[in-house]
């Protein structure tokens, strides 16, 4: 194939797919790097080496000493600020981008439901369409682990968001708003009875410490050994400590309760 400068749009969709998918499989064989290659009429080794080129502007690769690759372009560079200053127009763009090129509607990329007609449609399809992508980003990072218990069951996780989505709409779908938490774990996160510090700490809350329900050894083994606990970083798009320490002052129980 002869070479061409990549698009604005053709890095937008570069961008979504890393978001996506593991760093450790980009690589040419990769089945989603291949469709998307065949898609924008590239070469799986050019896409490939595309998402390397992002990797090198990711700080949370840099902080471990893995830098992608070496050179890269100035458009990729903006492209990455483009999404870091502007996470929800951004994730909705490439979602819709990807969703042209295999002659979808966005909305196809969430999973069935039926969706009312008019303005109201739109912004549900959107709302719907940037979860998926969050929830994509954020399991992609962890490598589909709960970040506490090491959980690795799909079905069983979710993008916990730690500014919570109803707080900062600016930041609902940037991936360092998120972690990857079993369901059990989540709901606690969410309600504010466990919490996470800003160096990555597992806080348990004295409603589960002093609880006088039944079930201690179960409320032990779910919670309380994990107190002090350092969670499972992930590969990239590491926890915003700002965020982590909103979730400790405004969410976490005992912080509300003081």
């Amino acid at each position: 194939m002869p070479r061409r400068d990549w698009t604005r749009d053709e890095l937008i969709v570069a961008f979504n797919l890393y978001c996506r998918i593991p760093f450790g499989r980009i690589h040419i064989r990769n089945p989603e790097i291949i469709d998307l290659a065949k898609a924008l009429g590239r070469t799986p080794s050019s896409v490939s080496w595309k998402l390397a080129n992002l990797a090198r502007l990711d700080p949370a690769l840099q902080k471990r000493q893995i830098r992608g690759a070496s050179h890269g372009s100035k458009a990729e560079e903006e492209i990455w600020n483009e999404f870091h200053q502007d996470w929800d127009a951004l994730a909705f763009e490439s979602q819709r981008l990807m969703a042209q090129l295999k002659g979808i509607p966005p909305e196809a990329l969430v999973p069935p439901e039926i969706f009312p007609e008019g303005k109201t449609r739109e912004a549900i399809v959107k709302t719907r369409v940037n979860q998926a992508f969050f929830r994509s980003a954020v399991l992609a990072a962890y490598g589909c682990k709960c970040c506490v218990t090491g959980l690795s069951i799909p079905e069983l996780l979710t993008a916990s968001h730690i500014v919570p989505w109803r707080s900062d709409t600016k930041n609902r779908t940037n991936p360092r708003n998120g972690l990857c938490l079993n369901a059990i774990h989540d709901k606690a996160f969410d309600c504010g009875l466990i919490t996470v510090t800003p160096d990555y700490r597992v806080r348990v809350s004295n409603v589960l410490k002093k609880s006088s329900h039944s079930g201690d050894n179960i409320r032990q083994s779910l919670f309380l050994k994990y107190e002090g606990e350092r969670i499972v970083l992930p590969s990239r798009f590491l926890p915003d400590a700002a965020f982590l320490g909103y979730h400790n002052v405004h969410v976490f129980w005992d912080a509300r309760k003081n």
